[in-house]
């Protein structure tokens, strides 16, 4: 009798998964800190702009390299999310019956599987948002342009969502892929748990810290910066390196 041949999808979709997942966890640390550097000065967010659009390796800026990159994130993002949403509850009867569940636990890793499911189906509708707005307006970002769309366009609140949401997000699926692919094991499981699970915390708060003072940076500039004249924001000292 032959033995019955083990279906490896859902172990392939989990491992995609996890590998979406890091990969939206690194870029969404470098990109709040590169966002922050408007906490420097407007001159080092406009610096780290034109980085992204090849300024210091063309001689010039192209903004079609924000959008390739954003167009490419964003795949990335509906791969991860269509592999996790397997994973959530279909239907309300569902997901009462597992909150009713965590509940009785009152077990951590459970309660963070819920926030993962809470964030994650709240970034399911706002993510799309912001990176569309990357994808096909990459010439609107700078010290100027972006505070002008947080105040101007009322992008603020969504953007405050959007910051707290995949924040938590993405350091609570960390810490979870972490116990997953077996990162915690030692010769104290539970020790090296409760490191990690602090780890995460302290992430979690300092990143949305960062980011709801950079948040609070771009809406001052937008509230009293005059974008009448139309004007983007312009270095001197680019200008004089041109020269």
């Amino acid at each position: 009798m032959r033995d019955k041949k083990i279906d490896k999808t859902p172990a392939r979709l989990d491992f995609i998964q996890s590998a979406t997942g890091l990969i939206l966890v690194i870029f969404i640390m470098g990109h709040l800190l590169f966002e922050a550097s408007i906490l420097i000065s407007e001159e080092m967010m406009y610096r780290v702009t034109i980085m992204f659009e090849g300024y210091y390796f063309f001689g010039e800026t192209y903004p079609g390299i924000v959008s390739f990159f954003a167009g490419a994130v964003g795949v990335i993002f509906v791969v991860h999310a269509a592999t996790a949403m397997r994973k959530i509850p279909s239907t309300y009867k569902k997901y009462k019956i597992i909150k009713n569940h965590t509940n009785q636990l009152k077990h951590e890793d459970t309660s963070l599987w819920l926030i993962q499911v809470i964030t994650g189906f709240m970034m399911f509708f706002i993510a799309p948002i912001h990176i569309y707005i990357m994808m096909v307006e990459p010439s609107d970002i700078g010290p100027y342009a972006s505070s002008s769309r947080i105040v101007d366009e009322l992008m603020g609140p969504l953007y405050f969502l959007l910051l707290l949401a995949v924040v938590s997000h993405a350091f609570v699926g960390l810490y979870r892929l972490a116990l997953k692919w077996g990162f915690m094991e030692g010769k104290n499981t539970k020790v090296s748990r409760a490191r990690f699970k602090l780890l995460m915390k302290v992430m979690i708060v300092l990143y949305i810290v960062v980011g709801l003072a950079s948040l609070a940076k771009y809406t001052y500039i937008g509230l009293t910066h005059d974008f009448s004249d139309g004007v983007k924001y312009k270095s001197e000292s680019i200008i004089m390196e041109r020269h």
